[in-house]
């Protein structure tokens, strides 16, 4: 009878905790579909939404189409006088005379005297050489009597025909004679030469870079006497790649002569600028770079508003012909990898290798990126500064810059 009243009791409190273990679980169930939530409850889900988007990384972006644009073409050159002489001695002897002007830095015009070589032999020479064409001239003018008489005599002779030898009517020795007299003069023309050789001038308008010799100093037939550059123009060879021979018009040596194209030059500080002009285009390519240049020429570089002296590294800066369908970036949009980073219509981080056109006022010109989406080039929205951190693929949240 015990054990019976302890089976019941074990039975009813199984019973209660099956009642309770439901009741709790019909508790947990969501509400019937005909029954409204609560007002607090349907909050939770917008809530939750703009948390998350706002944990999304935010990037700077701008957002470009295809333009048309006039392309510059920028390149860097050397400026070099048109002429650099090294000044040779054309006669031997001692200086005797150097002109003040005659020193570095100092401009000299074309024909001035920059020094003489003693000409007493040369002046001896002159003399002798002149005594030469006088007694060449009349010895010719005796041949020439000579032979008058040599025709007279073979006509008065009575044979017929001509004589059997040229040398009856001294023929060649008229000829020998003629010859010696031109041999004479020309020997004239060399003493006077050698004598003008004497006086050291200037052959053009030049800037004295060094002077080799003083006064008393001896100097032979070649001798070096000094450096000049020409000051009348100076020449800046600038070589240009591949790419930007395409953003330049087909330029023809022989109408740029007769229509110079205009460029910029500045300073490698920047400070300075001059104006000048395409004077031709070389038609080879460098063994160095492998490159073709364009010569650039400044007129009068000395007579500048600042002087454009020679060995001065310029910048040049060349207006190309208009190009279409380019986007405008700053230059802050290309990466160290060369790559152009931007933002695909899924709200991801994408990039592309950077097609650069030219580069101008701190902005790049590229060709377009082609749209996986569309196939096509269309409006894309580009990051303005990309970083080394970036993943392909990162969703993100664009942030519009101007």
């Amino acid at each position: 009878m015990k054990l019976n009243r302890v089976n019941v009791i074990v039975t009813v409190l199984s019973l209660g905790s099956i009642a309770v273990a439901l009741g709790y679980t019909a508790s947990q169930l969501a509400p019937p579909a005909n029954k409204k939530a609560p007002a607090a409850e349907l909050s939770v889900k917008p809530v939750t939404t703009s948390a998350a988007v706002s944990l999304l990384p935010q990037v700077g972006v701008v957002v470009v189409n295809g333009q048309e644009y006039q392309a510059e073409v920028v390149g860097f050159g050397e400026a070099r006088p048109r002429y650099e002489l090294t000044l040779s001695a054309e006669v031997s002897g001692k200086i005797r005379q150097v002109n003040r002007q005659f020193e570095s830095g100092q401009v000299i015009k074309k024909g001035a005297l920059l020094g003489k070589i003693n000409d007493t032999s040369y002046q001896q020479a002159l003399t002798q050489a002149q005594t030469d064409v006088a007694q060449a001239e009349l010895d010719l003018l005796e041949e020439q009597r000579q032979g008058e008489q040599a025709k007279a005599e073979w006509l008065r002779s009575g044979l017929s025909g001509e004589p059997a030898s040229p040398l009856v009517l001294r023929t060649p020795q008229l000829a020998q004679a003629t010859a010696a007299l031109e041999n004479a003069k020309q020997a004239l023309k060399k003493a006077q030469q050698d004598l003008s050789y004497t006086n050291i001038t200037a052959p053009f308008d030049a800037l004295v870079v060094s002077r080799d010799i003083q006064p008393g100093s001896y100097v032979q037939t070649g001798s070096q006497l000094g450096t000049l550059y020409s000051v009348a123009e100076v020449e800046i060879s600038v070589p240009l790649s591949e790419l930007q021979w395409q953003n330049l018009p087909e330029f023809d040596n022989a109408q740029l002569v007769k229509a110079p194209w205009d460029v910029t030059l500045f300073s490698a500080d920047g400070l300075h600028q001059w104006q000048g002009y395409i004077e031709r285009v070389e038609q080879h390519l460098t063994q160095t770079s492998r490159q073709r240049s364009l010569i650039v020429v400044v007129d009068n570089p000395l007579a500048q508003t600042t002087d454009l002296y020679p060995g001065t590294f310029v910048k040049a800066h060349i207006n190309g012909k208009s190009l279409s369908n380019l986007w405008q970036l700053p230059s802050s949009a290309i990466s160290q990898q060369g790559d152009i980073w931007f933002i695909n219509d899924s709200s991801q981080l994408a990039k592309s290798a950077a097609n650069i056109a030219f580069e101008k006022d701190g902005f790049v010109y590229v060709l377009p990126i082609v749209s996986e989406q569309r196939g096509r080039p269309s409006l894309i929205q580009i990051v303005k500064r990309p970083l080394s951190s970036f993943k392909v693929g990162t969703k993100v949240l664009a942030k519009l810059e101007v």
